[in-house]
């Protein structure tokens, strides 16, 4: 990180572990992260950051010991989709969620607005109870 005093700029410690462990052979523990990162972090940083990736569906953990060891839930990607709406959810708390959302939409592209679309007709069925296709589509539909 450098100097003492400096701030990292928001989410740049979650992405350095997310591409520490993405790297990783196995699921690390909080002092191997520490270590990998450089070890200026105090580990009490590293634990939390850690923990409230797992919070975010970002990562597994299992107990190794007294201490968990931690692993990417799937693929980088995945990951950091999590950690990003995660990141969506809480910028809508406290806001006008419709004209946050409406906003949303109005600014997405074409193809965007197809993929959410898919996307919520395929949430719908699932709380209706209905089979969603794999790929998101609507039953009966072709890409």
């Amino acid at each position: 990180m450098g100097q003492t005093g400096e701030r990292r700029r928001r989410g740049a410690l979650e992405q350095q572990v997310l591409a520490c462990l993405a790297t990783a052979q196995q699921p690390m523990s909080p002092a191997d992260v520490q270590a990998a990162l450089g070890g200026e972090l105090a580990y009490t940083t590293v634990m939390t950051t850690l923990s409230r990736m797992h919070a975010k569906h970002a990562l597994t953990r299992e107990m190794d010991g007294r201490a968990y060891r931690y692993a990417l839930a799937g693929d980088a990607n995945g990951a950091v989709a999590s950690v990003t709406a995660h990141q969506m959810l809480r910028l809508l708390e406290g806001s006008d969620r419709a004209r946050v959302l409406s906003r949303f939409v109005a600014d997405l592209d074409p193809t965007d607005e197809e993929v959410l679309a898919r996307l919520l007709s395929s949430a719908g069925r699932e709380h209706s109870g209905q089979p969603a296709e794999a790929d998101g589509r609507a039953p009966g539909r072709s890409a």
